[in-house]
């Protein structure tokens, strides 16, 4: 009976090329199915097919390589701190771009663009031994990709003359350009990346309808990373416009890290910051707590200024944006656990609703 060919992998062209010349030394024949021969360099999944009696030995040469490959990235990341700025060609705010620059500036950061696009559905065939695009799903996939590399050349000038400019200060920037689901490839990419900093748009209250849906609730919510969260409607155009910080705090000891992470990105001799409870029912002891907290930073912080305050439950957003409003508050920050899917679908967190409600800029840590 003929051995047939099964799939063993499916990975990037250049991938598929490296793990086929390998196998090819080990005595393994081995087929690439190109899913987009006019241009290899751009398909995003190549198969990578051998006989069935060969499946046992291939799979263990391909675990090796790819250990080796994951111990290899392990290494080459980048020593130089990195500030992420996810972008959406098709909707970005300049704001986002100029906080994300200033604040790599202060943490002496390289900036990372992302990029990340949806591929369009392939067509599987009937023959049992390849999978290919159509037509018209491979031309789709190519003007995808040049049309995002065309807005990166776009974004590229835009930038560099702004640098020359003065405008932004002068930090090395690249692009990732990544095909995937958004939140998802932002999350993978911080896990294994850990950027010092992720700085976020949203559209805030005006245009926020829809308590599910948001791409930086989503990253806020699971990231590893401290984000920053820039509203389309803030008025600030610098992190030097930062007067008065409000920190959300439980009284938990990791508070005072998250506390100390806010300071360190944003501290200015003039800086205000208001420490703020909020619960139901008003007891003595969080006013103990919050006086204890203010006197705690108000000796290792002298030229902080330190306020502490009350409110009522955090369910309701508009209480607390009315509270930011009122005292002028320039940015929400605070510590957050991460939640599962379930948690985020059926009881949407802080995150949520302050982006759905305010136009504050949130910064968030996961501490």
């Amino acid at each position: 009976m003929e051995d047939k060919l099964v799939t063993l992998a499916i990975r990037t062209y250049q991938r598929a090329q490296m793990i086929k010349s390998v196998l090819d030394e080990n005595g393994i024949e081995t087929v690439i199915h190109n899913l987009n021969l006019e241009q290899p360099e751009l398909a995003v999944g190549v198969r990578v097919r051998i006989k069935e009696s060969d499946l046992p030995q291939a799979l263990k040469i391909v675990e090796e390589m790819e250990n080796a490959w994951e111990k290899q990235s392990e290494t080459d990341v980048a020593t130089v701190q990195q500030v992420l700025i996810p972008i959406d060609f098709t909707d970005f705010s300049p704001k986002t771009i100029k906080f994300g620059f200033h604040f790599a500036d202060i943490l002496a950061a390289e900036v990372v663009f992302m990029n990340v696009y949806f591929s369009p559905a392939f067509t599987i065939s009937s023959n049992n031994d390849m999978s290919t695009y159509s037509i018209s799903d491979s031309e789709l996939l190519r003007r995808t990709i040049r049309n995002a590399a065309a807005d990166s050349e776009n974004l590229t000038n835009i930038i560099n003359s702004q640098i020359n400019n003065g405008d932004l200060p002068n930090i090395p920037f690249s692009f990732e350009i990544k095909e995937g689901v958004p939140e998802d490839e932002i999350l993978d990419y911080c896990k294994k990346h850990t950027p010092a900093l992720v700085v976020m748009g949203t559209h805030g209250k005006k245009y926020s309808n829809e308590l599910i849906g948001s791409v930086t609730a989503e990253v806020m919510e699971s990231c590893v990373s401290p984000v920053f969260a820039v509203p389309v409607h803030m008025t600030m155009e610098t992190p030097s416009d930062i007067q008065r910080i409000a920190f959300l705090t439980n009284f938990d000891q990791k508070d005072l890290i998250a506390i100390d992470r806010a300071i360190s990105l944003f501290a200015e001799d003039n800086i205000e910051l208001y420490f703020i409870h909020a619960s139901q029912k008003k007891q003595a002891w969080d006013e103990v707590m919050l006086a204890g907290i203010k006197s705690y930073f108000a000796s290792h912080y002298p030229n902080l200024s330190t306020n502490y305050a009350l409110i009522g439950a955090i369910d309701d957003a508009e209480i607390l944006d009315k509270y930011l409003v009122n005292h002028k508050i320039n940015v929400l920050a605070f510590n957050t656990r991460r939640r599962n899917i379930f948690s985020r679908l059926f009881n949407p967190g802080l995150v949520y609703k302050m982006i759905m409600h305010s136009d504050t800029p949130l910064f968030v840590t996961h501490v």
